[in-house]
């Protein structure tokens, strides 16, 4: 695997627990992850094919009908 380059500091939401979004509607997970320094914040489909580069500070939210079912940092 390359190893990642340049890497931007987790900052405030190094602690933010992902799981912790699981369930809620994503606008409001998205506005959550905002307020904790995620950035960027991608919204997925269930089973979305993506690629593996792990990307420091994005927060992954995998939607179905409106609410997070999945979340996961990179």
């Amino acid at each position: 695997m390359t190893p990642v380059t340049n890497p931007r500091p987790e900052g405030n939401n190094a602690r933010d627990d992902p799981d912790s979004y699981v369930g809620l509607p994503v606008e409001e997970a998205r506005q959550r992850a905002a307020e904790r320094g995620w950035s960027p914040v991608r919204t997925l489909p269930p089973d979305a094919v993506v690629t593996l580069e792990y990307v420091a500070g994005r927060l992954n939210l995998s939607v179905d009908n409106g609410r997070v079912v999945r979340c996961w940092r990179g």
